[in-house]
């Protein structure tokens, strides 16, 4: 247990400490623990929507699944709580503390989601998540937060950039999937370009929110 656990939590941890590490100035860690906290007790109910809709057998096609039963759904809470509970909060003052938060956030649904993945299918598949699923996360995490700080702090075109913070993860989340199901025995080939990608959009967006507001 404490091996699946080291597992699982590792990678969190590592991703976390990077993009808290590169914020000017650090956000509370109470508000990062409550934002993470608020991320992993979203697996819940999306883990009995998503197993109602299979038992229910509402769609067998790979784009809905990949789109609508795990992108939609996952992005969609994930934004939601960050819209109600992080967005108007005195602490998100900076550009860059949107992608602590929504990082946050998704890297806690990503932890709570890892362990009871390996607990379920074995230790082995540790490293593999840590590459794909957990690091997706997070880089979903990073772009949803980048546009959530455009919206909070710029004062232009708020209401299309707190859309775009979930559009953008939704699609992109969706590709990711849409790639693992329908291309079973040559994901990787698809998927490691794909990360590739998501890696350095995430990274660039938040060297952006780093920067001042006059130099973005």
């Amino acid at each position: 247990m404490f091996a699946i656990l080291s597992a699982g939590l590792a990678p969190i941890i590592g991703l976390m400490s990077y993009f808290y590490l590169k914020d000017r100035v650090t956000e509370p860690l109470s508000l990062i623990f409550r934002a993470f906290i608020f991320g992993a007790l979203l697996v819940f109910p999306i883990m009995f929507i998503q197993y109602a809709m299979e038992v229910e057998e509402i769609s067998n096609n790979i784009f809905i699944q990949s789109f609508i039963f795990i992108a939609f759904f996952e992005e969609f809470f994930k934004w939601f709580i960050f819209l109600f509970v992080m967005y108007n909060h005195s602490q998100f003052d900076d550009h860059y503390d949107g992608i602590v938060y929504a990082v946050s956030i998704s890297l806690g649904f990503a932890s709570l989601e890892n362990v009871l993945y390996l607990f379920t299918n074995g230790i082995e598949y540790a490293l593999l998540r840590a590459f794909f699923p957990v690091s997706s996360h997070a880089l979903f995490g990073v772009i949803m937060g980048y546009y959530f700080g455009k919206a909070k702090l710029t004062n232009d075109h708020t209401k299309w950039n707190i859309f775009v913070a979930f559009f953008i993860p939704f699609i992109l989340h969706g590709i990711y999937n849409y790639i693992l199901k329908s291309l079973v025995s040559t994901w990787s080939y698809y998927l490691i370009p794909f990360m590739i990608l998501l890696w350095f959009i995430a990274l660039h967006r938040a060297k952006l929110a780093n920067q001042p507001i006059n130099n973005k």
